[in-house]
């Protein structure tokens, strides 16, 4: 069908597992994923009713956007697995 978006799949988790940093009861876990097509998905708490009207001039985001909060540690575990490049 035209206009769909091609095929993408889970390459890897960025940083440790929700259980790695120590969640162990499922309620909070935020995680980071590579994509096939090279780009990433991200599980966090939805605050874009909070934080719309928050965002600088210089910042959009289309009515398909939220923005998704992760906490710092799963951010700072993932850098290491950020690509450079």
């Amino acid at each position: 069908m035209h206009g769909e978006l091609p095929a993408v799949s889970i390459v890897r988790r960025l940083g440790g597992s929700p259980r790695q940093r120590g969640s162990m009861t499922g309620e909070t876990c935020p995680d980071l994923f590579e994509l096939s097509d090279g780009d990433f998905a991200v599980i966090g708490t939805d605050r874009t009713e909070e934080l719309d009207a928050l965002l600088p001039e210089s910042a959009a985001r289309a009515d398909c956007e939220h923005i998704v909060v992760i906490t710092r540690d799963t951010l700072l575990r993932a850098e290491r697995d950020i690509p450079d490049a």
